[in-house]
């Protein structure tokens, strides 16, 4: 796996990450840290839940840290209670089919304990193969060894889940069958790398000559035949001469951010930094330093030397703000101030620093809307939208859905070292109804993940036909939908003003989703068409105080 190298010359400069672990995950931390050597500064800490959040206060005192990697509920505990970023090692399908099959040879009386909450892709597997499967969630300590004794009563053999959970297994008998592989371990690290890279911008490194994110996508990422992505692919060159800033609208899973990086790539800055920020996924009280910098001392816990913001390190380049209507007001008067001057002072400082930046930012809310309601303010929305690109949803260019479905089945496929069938484009020719009647809420975003979905299970049976029982076997939405209407495809040139969207999901419709989909906050939101940062914003909204 290609790890994100952050070109540190020494390990004064390296991120500062701290391992976690009581159980036999330890083992998996030990093999996988070598492998991040030239990345980070890793150490182990074999301790849990409150002894482990009392020794990482007591060390935060004196010394720093990027970030925790955990998993599990031990993981959760210490989210909630330390003041440092926590990155939560997550079991993928691979993991759990990985992990089942290796239960299946031991006996066929097997169940899956998993913390909080089961998992819904299981619900599937056992719908689609016939397995006996039990499924059981655990909160505390002791609740985990309640449902041990239960199932061991209940006559189950073998239990697979996280380290805890195997332990109290083997503790009553039971085989116990651990749940991560050392490619979720690898990916959680990646996670801490990013989050280093987001919050570890050094000031030498302001002009981006280090260490600058390269736009990946161009224009041949944004795939389709039909005319609306014709006009966008078009509207995308267009806008490239022009060094306007750019609003791009479009809803949750359209392809904004891969839009933003063929629009740098089209430019003449494309050999300069792209850096892009989710303004919704950022916590408020970080997303201003992480923007505009601060100076050494600005508050308790800066850097010695400060720190460059986003803005220093895309000088020259693109700085793509994603969720642009999620920024609170007070920072929108500094951005708008930062357009206007093309300059930045840093928290806690006072000389100005020139940038030379591009803003291309995106949303999928109404901005008109939020103007009028005084949540967005009007000059900042005019000035940030000199140029508007309109991305078509997948439900109003249906002619592209089966070959964006064909190219991302391929590359599922593809990285689970399966070979797609000789006539697959036969087969999903004849599942075109379902297809293309779906309302694709999620847009191409739940159109990719549906295709790894569906290549999960034909990887496990190579024998079996892509069929349109088969198909809605693994994905029983799309026989709920009901034909989508011809429309015209939206126009992806520049408006004045964009159409309005739907009514925006409440937090009683996050509620019912969340029933709906198990838990599964992915799948929740994709039903509801917006992203999961603003799922999780409905979530708190629907949460009484002080809970």
């Amino acid at each position: 796996m290609k790890h994100l190298r952050l070109s540190r010359r020494d390990d004064a400069e390296k991120p500062i990450f701290w391992t976690v672990s009581i159980s036999r995950l330890s083992d998996l931390f030990r093999d996988i840290t070598p492998e991040f050597d030239d990345d980070a500064l890793i150490e182990p800490i074999h301790l849990g839940f409150e002894d482990a959040v009392r020794h990482i206060r007591e060390r935060l005192e004196t010394e720093p840290c990027d970030a925790v990697i955990a998993a599990g509920s031990n993981a959760a505990y210490l989210k909630s209670r330390l003041p440092v970023p926590v990155v939560i090692a997550r079991a993928s399908g691979f993991d759990v089919m990985q992990a089942l099959a290796r239960a299946r040879k031991i006996s066929d009386q097997v169940a899956v304990v998993t913390y909080q909450e089961s998992m819904p892709e299981l619900i599937e597997l056992q719908s689609a193969f016939g397995l006996a499967l039990v499924q059981r969630a655990y909160v505390t300590e002791q609740d985990a060894r309640a449902q041990i004794s239960e199932l061991k009563a209940s006559g189950i053999r073998v239990v697979v889940g996280p380290g805890l959970v195997n332990d109290l297994a083997e503790e009553a008998g039971l085989t116990g069958i651990f749940l991560y592989s050392a490619a979720s371990i690898r990916q959680a690290f990646e996670d801490a790398l990013e989050i280093a890279r987001l919050t570890r911008l050094e000031s030498g490194r302001a002009r981006g000559n280090a260490d600058t994110r390269r736009a990946r996508h161009g224009l041949a990422d944004l795939r389709g035949e039909s005319a609306a992505m014709e006009q966008t692919r078009h509207a995308i060159q267009l806008f490239a001469r022009s060094p306007a800033t750019v609003l791009i609208q479009g809803e949750t899973g359209s392809g904004k951010e891969l839009a933003a990086q063929a629009l740098h790539r089209e430019s003449l800055r494309a050999r300069q930094p792209f850096i892009a920020v989710n303004c919704g996924a950022v916590a408020e009280s970080l997303l201003e330093s992480e923007l505009f910098g601060y100076e050494e001392g600005a508050f308790t816990g800066s850097r010695r030397g400060g720190h460059a913001g986003l803005f220093e390190a895309a000088d020259r380049g693109t700085l793509f703000l994603d969720e642009i209507g999620e920024m609170p007001l007070s920072l929108q008067t500094r951005l708008l101030r930062v357009l206007e001057e093309r300059e930045v002072v840093r928290v806690g400082g006072t000389r100005p620093v020139p940038v030379n930046v591009r803003i291309v930012s995106a949303t999928h809310c109404d901005l008109d809307q939020r103007v009028a309601d005084g949540r967005f303010r009007a000059d900042l929305f005019y000035r940030l939208g000199v140029l508007r690109l309109t991305l078509p949803p997948l439900r109003e260019r249906r002619e592209d859905v089966i070959g964006l479905a064909q190219w991302h089945l391929k590359q599922a496929l593809a990285a689970l070292g399966a070979r797609p069938h000789a006539n697959l484009h036969a087969e999903l020719a004849a599942c075109a109804p379902l297809l293309e009647n779906y309302r694709w809420p999620g847009n191409v975003r739940e159109l990719r993940n549906l295709m790894e979905r569906l290549a999960l299970f034909l990887a496990s049976t190579p024998l079996q036909a892509l069929s349109p029982s088969f198909l809605l076997g693994v994905a029983p939405e799309l026989g709920g939908a009901s034909s989508a209407p011809s429309s015209p495809p939206a126009s992806a040139m520049p408006q004045r003003t964009p159409a309005p969207p739907a009514a925006a999901p409440t937090p009683e419709d996050a509620a019912r989703a969340l029933a709906r989909c198990g838990g599964n906050r992915q799948a929740a939101a994709d039903q509801l068409g917006i992203s999961r940062t603003t799922l999780w914003r409905l979530m708190r909204r629907e949460k009484p105080p002080g809970m």
